[in-house]
């Protein structure tokens, strides 16, 4: 069978495809370029093509169709940057992957430390020899309330890693399950926000979760609440957040996604305008930490990716979504 991989990057997949190709008798078409309407007829004889976050419409899935391939399996857990219905219009499978749910986890942890130790405003002065300890008092994790929202399989593991600090913690999920239950204590949507002090959002990018955060439910929140988002930037009405970052309503925050990204991670931008004013907007406030979506980004984890996405086009079926 041949695959053709998208977005083929050689300092860090290169290996794994090169594993797990031999691993499973599959040959591996590199394309290092995101798929276009154009480079969509390089799929040609592949069974499936395995892409990430770049955006798949159905100019692009009707020419993979036109090709042959049946599978669309992308190396990521989200899968909103392909259109769906155009998927199913053209008869296309399209699978997503899981990975080392320590990857985000242990990174959420990370976050959730480094605003409540206020960490960039610390490692700003310190590059410029400023030591002074001024605004830069922190907080201890085991006098908070922290809230998890959403507790799939990242969000239970994030409980667990927080279980050993000694703070209270809350969970929100419409499904629950045993090991965050016992970990954690269940509340309504309206609880968990009224009572957090640190709130972490883990749910995927639902119509139900689209902009859970706005004005509305931050005026619900503590006054200082700090948010932590490592899930999907539309869990976030972005204007709203800026205002109540500015307000003080929201006391921190760190934020791995952000609403409209899709195009611009991972590319260097350091000579350019970077096209998003939010994102450049949020990056310069002295309490927010404006990151690259980059909590899935581990060892574990791409290999996972790259394995799990080439398993589901050889079975057929894998975790489909559409």
């Amino acid at each position: 069978m041949k695959i053709a991989a998208y977005n083929y990057r050689e300092f860090d997949e290169a290996e794994f495809f090169d594993k797990f190709s031999k691993q499973y008798n599959v040959e591996i078409v590199a394309i290092k370029e995101a798929p276009t309407p154009v480079n969509a007829l390089l799929a040609e004889g592949c069974e499936g093509v395995s892409v990430i976050t770049q955006p798949v419409t159905e100019e692009i899935i009707a020419n993979w169709e036109k090709v042959g391939v049946k599978h669309i399996s992308t190396r990521t857990i989200g899968y909103d940057h392909i259109d769906l219905d155009a998927a199913r219009r053209h008869n296309m499978l399209v699978s997503n992957v899981t990975y080392s749910t320590g990857s985000v986890a242990d990174y959420t942890v990370m976050l959730i430390l480094m605003v409540l130790r206020r960490m960039k405003s610390i490692i700003k002065r310190a590059e410029g020899m400023d030591y002074s300890l001024p605004g830069n008092i922190g907080r201890e994790i085991k006098d908070l309330t922290v809230g998890v929202v959403g507790t799939g399989k990242i969000g239970t593991h994030v409980l667990r890693n927080l279980s050993g600090f000694g703070c209270k913690l809350l969970a929100y999920d419409p499904f629950t399950n045993e090991e965050a239950a016992r970990l954690a204590t269940y509340v309504n949507l309206e609880e968990i926000f009224e009572k957090s002090d640190v709130l972490t959002f883990h749910t995927p990018a639902t119509e139900s979760s689209f902009h859970m955060v706005n004005a509305d439910t931050i005026k619900t929140m503590k006054d200082g609440v700090v948010i932590i988002n490592t899930a999907r930037g539309s869990i976030i009405d972005t204007p709203a957040f800026i205002d109540a970052l500015e307000t003080g309503k929201i006391g921190g925050a760190a934020l791995d996604v952000i609403e409209n990204e899709l195009g611009i991670f991972y590319g260097d931008y350091k000579y350019k305008n970077i096209g998003h004013r939010e994102m450049s907007i949020l990056k310069d406030i002295p309490n927010v930490l404006m990151l690259p979506h980059m909590a899935f980004y581990t060892e574990n984890a791409i290999s996972d990716m790259v394995e799990h996405s080439i398993c589901h086009i050889l079975e057929g079926d894998g975790n489909v979504v559409g």
